[in-house]
């Protein structure tokens, strides 16, 4: 049902992420995923959880808060897409929502726990699709893009992250 994204299936913005993400199943790769990176946010302390590698950049809460508001948007996207919804689905200014959501007053348990919800629904919404959906294609941020190429996006979009956070924050290692 769902295979590996082949270009065309997705706006090329989206390949570095489609091409973080290994072979197999990707539902299988989505729930290891997000028992391995909780695991290792919750080993974080307070003050390694409001860092910051470089003033303006996220600190790491905001960085988990990101995934998790990417995710969830993709999400969406992505059922209403694999239900034939042929209409032009707006981007969104990732910048913005970390600003609004002050992400800082939150804990580290709460927005992990958070972001381990969201990756439960997008789990189950991708084994509830119907044969033959997460291939179609749909539109959004002004791309082509299927079903099944957004279930890429979002692990790829969390690796990418976790990458970042293991070469500028090290504190991951």
């Amino acid at each position: 049902m769902f295979s590996t994204p082949v270009k065309g299936e997705y706006p090329a913005y989206f390949e570095n992420y489609i091409n973080l993400v290994g072979e197999g199943s990707i539902i299988e790769h989505l729930a290891k995923q997000i028992d391995e990176t909780s695991s290792l946010l919750m080993s974080l302390t307070d003050t390694q959880s409001d860092f910051r590698y470089a003033e303006g950049k996220w600190s790491v809460k905001e960085v988990i808060g990101h995934i998790t508001e990417t995710e969830r948007i993709m999400q969406y996207r992505a059922l209403r897409i694999a239900r034939g919804d042929q209409t032009s689905l707006a981007g969104y200014n990732d910048e913005e929502y970390v600003k609004e959501a002050i992400f800082s007053a939150r804990s580290m348990e709460d927005l992990v726990e958070e972001c381990k919800i969201v990756r439960q629904s997008t789990i189950a919404l991708l084994k509830g699709l119907p044969e033959g959906t997460p291939a179609r294609m749909g539109y959004a941020n002004n791309g082509e893009v299927s079903a099944n190429s957004i279930a890429y996006i979002i692990a790829g979009h969390e690796l990418h992250h976790l990458k970042i956070l293991k070469e500028r924050y090290f504190i991951l290692q």
